[in-house]
């Protein structure tokens, strides 16, 4: 999930450096601030800014602004926190000891730099011919199955049941969607990772591990003495206790920084395949409401506010990503996905109206938006939420699970929602690579 019921509970406490901050922050620049480019993101680390030296001369002026301008930007056209001067781009560090890094712009007549780091992940028209092997052949695919499930799902808000005995939980579906699309996948020859393979977390963190970092953060925000527990709390009122703020940095940062230091540094992929579920609000957790609406929507990496750039490293991260021009392989793949996805569902696509996201591209189905993972991930990565989990025939349809066929449902046959998931991913992709490799 990633819009409305994901984050309509952060309010000003949820993901401090998050989109429900960022935007709501983002009315006026703030005053000039020695510190102000100092911050660094819940759980970020310090970047070594002397690392993007190696992209000096990399792009042209032109190559970076329609980058920024299309892409990474917000489209109401905010300032960015850095100077895109005719020669270089100026950007602020936040070390006092050197506080701006400049990297020049390629001369529009000069030859690309031959010295910036090659990554990890190879575009499709690098890949070999393929000779008349599979389709998918020298493809690393990492699949991310959202959330966690099992005993963690309650507390991330990911489980749904509307009547005792039968429940739902993304965390679960999501796993059980990786392994019948790492089967479909590997018979038509990938190489299929999965970021997480059982329901229990990746990071060995839990959340007593944060409990001091969440009271300096509460703190930070004016809650001197908060409630060490949420029990007996609704809604927002949890979000300022020290258990909700600790289990946050648990399942939300933690885990996927940690999932982020496994596909970087172990996996080392193509692209990453992010499949999630989503859902609208449903009120209460012990009484559920049905949604009317289902939809679908793909997301890729982009529309950082100002805000959130002046963090340190979310500032650098987005940077990494754009001088790899990681998004002029992540954009295509993710339409190509997404055209799949909606012949395999059939489901509208989802609108955004608030100013964390923007369109991506041409099709009305993929957005682009900063979220941890798609901007941790260090290669192409296709962020998928098709369905919603409390739409009534949509919950129907995934208590039934996965399966091949069509079974009784409601009164009448209907197919597998996960089969149809695996189908429209399994369609995209095939589209994308033998569209983009190069002829045998």
């Amino acid at each position: 999930m990633t819009f409305l019921f994901k984050y309509g509970r952060w309010g000003l406490l949820g993901l401090l450096s998050g989109p429900a901050v960022s935007w709501a922050q983002e009315i006026l620049p703030p005053l000039p601030d020695p510190l102000r480019f100092a911050k660094v993101s819940s759980l970020g680390k310090t970047p070594d800014w002397q690392n993007l030296k190696v992209y000096a001369g990399a792009l042209t002026r032109e190559e970076f602004e329609k980058a920024w301008r299309e892409i990474y930007s917000p489209e109401m056209g905010l300032p960015p926190p850095f100077d895109i001067t005719a020669d270089a781009l100026v950007v602020p560090t936040g070390n006092p000891a050197e506080p701006t890094l400049t990297l020049p712009f390629r001369k529009v007549d000069a030859a690309a730099t031959a010295d910036a780091p090659s990554a990890f992940w190879r575009k499709a028209a690098d890949l070999p011919p393929l000779r008349e092997r599979p389709p998918l052949s020298d493809i690393h695919i990492a699949l991310d199955p959202g959330h966690i499930g099992g005993q963690w799902a309650q507390m991330e808000e990911r489980f749904l049941s509307f009547q005792p005995g039968e429940a739902i939980q993304e965390g679960a579906l999501s796993l059980l969607t990786a392994q019948a699309l790492q089967k479909r996948l590997e018979a038509l020859g990938a190489r299929v990772s999965l970021v997480r393979d059982r329901l229990e977390p990746v990071t060995e963190q839990r959340p007593a591990d944060f409990e001091q970092v969440a009271r300096a953060t509460l703190k930070e925000h004016g809650i001197l003495t908060p409630l060490p527990t949420y029990a007996g709390l609704q809604g927002d009122a949890k979000i300022i206790t020290v258990q909700w703020q600790t289990e946050k940095l648990f399942y939300r940062v933690s885990e996927i920084h940690a999932r982020a230091d496994k596909v970087n540094t172990q996996i080392k992929p193509d692209l990453v395949l992010c499949l999630h579920l989503n859902a609208e609000s449903w009120g209460p957790a012990d009484a559920p409401q049905f949604s009317p609406q289902n939809h679908l929507h793909v997301l890729v990496n982009g529309c950082y506010a100002p805000v959130e750039l002046e963090q340190q490293d979310v500032r650098y991260e987005m940077l990494l990503r754009l001088f790899n021009r990681v998004h002029e392989e992540e954009i295509p793949l993710a339409t190509a996905v997404a055209e799949g996805m909606a012949r395999a569902t059939d489901l509208p696509a989802y609108v955004y109206t608030t100013p964390n996201a923007r369109k991506a591209g041409t099709n009305p189905y993929v957005y682009a938006r900063n979220l941890l993972a798609n901007r941790l991930y260090q290669c192409p990565v296709v962020y998928l939420e098709p369905f919603v989990m409390n739409h009534e025939e949509t919950y129907r349809r995934l208590l039934a699970g996965h399966y091949v066929g069509r079974t009784l449902i409601g009164g009448r046959l209907q197919s597998s929602a996960l089969e149809e998931y695996v189908r429209g991913v399994v369609q995209g992709l095939l589209s994308y690579y033998q569209n983009q490799r190069r002829p045998s």
